[in-house]
């Protein structure tokens, strides 16, 4: 596969703090991966990325393997942030926090072409996942319970019938397949799109609450 192009300039001084100057080589690896791939990724083509030099890369990360794993526990800490950061912006109701979490995995800022192309490179590759379960699990197991207690609450309160457990896998499976699906496409389709069609899989699990606009003018 050929080289990434030159990158813009970039207006950023050369010398950053150094964390600042870690997540700038962080998101560099990021638009790498998802360009060429997790085995094609080298650390000289991150630092051309990023605008910076091979030494800088070494002095930060000191391997590939420290620069992936680095890279992927950024990613897992983002996503973990963005969703705590939408049920603490939510209303108390179930409903309201089934929808924040779902208009949380098509937030701007975490559902990118690169950022989608990335998680993906990383699940495909089988040393990538004991390193994230053994390091992000619990925060998986958190969002996981979190959910299926939030589907339990639907069940409680407004009649909805059918196990919980499954509800709540069955919505996460159609985010995780809606983002495969978005990085997949040969016409790849807008994150409002993607985010009706997650919100048509929360309507037919509770369709007094939801549609594919979102949620219901109802708590």
């Amino acid at each position: 596969m050929s080289s990434l192009p030159e990158p813009a300039r970039s207006e950023t001084p050369r010398k950053l703090p150094r964390d600042e100057r870690r997540v700038q080589l962080i998101e560099a690896t990021i638009a790498v991966i998802a360009r060429t791939g997790y085995a094609r990724t080298t650390l000289g083509e991150v630092a051309r990325r990023a605008g910076l030099s091979h030494g800088l890369v070494n002095f930060h990360f000191r391997s590939k393997e420290n620069l992936l794993l680095e890279t992927l526990l950024h990613l897992a800490e983002e996503y973990r942030s963005n969703w705590t950061a939408a049920l603490e912006g939510a209303g108390p109701s179930a409903p309201e926090r089934i929808d924040a979490l779902l208009r949380a995995d098509f937030a701007p800022a975490i559902c990118t072409p690169d950022r989608l192309a990335a998680w993906c490179a990383f699940w495909s590759e089988a040393q990538s996942r004991p390193i994230y379960q053994e390091r992000c699990g619990a925060n998986d197991d958190a969002y996981n319970d979190l959910f299926e207690r939030l589907c339990a609450r639907m069940a409680a309160e407004h009649g909805y019938a059918g196990s919980p457990a499954r509800t709540a896998r069955a919505l996460r499976v159609a985010v995780e397949g809606i983002w495969l699906d978005m990085m997949t496409m040969r016409t790849p389709y807008p994150l409002d799109e993607a985010l009706a069609t997650a919100m048509t899989a929360a309507a037919a699990h509770f369709p007094r609450h939801f549609t594919e606009a979102g949620l219901r003018d109802r708590r």
